[in-house]
C-alpha cells in the first residue's frame, strides 16, 4: 500500500520502487573478471618437450612401416608377414647392424580391433623394439 505524505497544500503518494539496482552486480562482476584475468595465466600448465636437434648429416633413410590391415593382414612395407614371423621379417627389412635402435612406425586400418593392434605392439616390445612410432593416417 503506498504511503501518503501530507503537506499544507497537497497529498503526495510515494510509490514502491521495484527496480533492481545493478551497480553492485556490475562491481562484483568486474572484480571477478580481474581475479580470473590474473589467475588464469598462473594456472595454465605447459608440457615441456625436449625435441632432439636436427642432425647435420641426416641419412634420409626411408622409415619402416608396419601396417595392420586386419586381424591376419600384417605387412612390413609391402611384404606380407604374420605375427609369429614379425621379428625375423622386421630384422630383414631394417637391414641394420643394430635393428633394435631403429625407429619402427606402426599404422593400423580403422576397421581393426584394438586387440589386434595391441598384439603387434606387444610382440614388438617383447623382442626389444622400444623406438615405436604410431602413425595416424589413412592406408591406401
Amino acid at each position: 500500500m503506498p504511503a501518503r505524505i501530507r503537506t499544507k497544500s497537497a497529498v503526495y503518494k510515494i510509490e514502491q520502487n521495484s527496480d533492481i539496482n545493478v551497480t553492485p552486480f556490475v562491481d562484483v562482476m568486474l572484480v571477478l573478471l580481474i581475479i580470473f584475468m590474473v589467475s588464469i595465466p598462473v594456472a595454465t600448465k605447459a608440457v615441456k618437450l625436449d625435441m632432439p636437434p636436427p642432425k647435420a648429416g641426416a641419412t634420409g633413410k626411408t622409415p619402416t612401416f608396419i601396417s595392420i590391415q586386419g586381424p591376419g593382414d600384417l605387412y612390413i612395407g609391402s611384404q606380407k608377414t604374420s605375427l609369429a614371423q614379425l621379428d625375423a621379417d622386421l630384422r630383414a627389412a631394417l637391414q641394420s647392424q643394430h635393428p633394435l635402435e631403429e625407429r619402427v612406425l606402426v599404422r593400423g586400418n580403422a576397421d581393426i580391433e584394438y586387440d589386434a593392434f595391441m598384439q603387434v605392439l606387444n610382440e614388438l616390445n617383447a623382442h626389444g623394439y622400444t623406438r615405436i612410432g604410431l602413425i595416424n593416417e589413412d592406408i591406401d
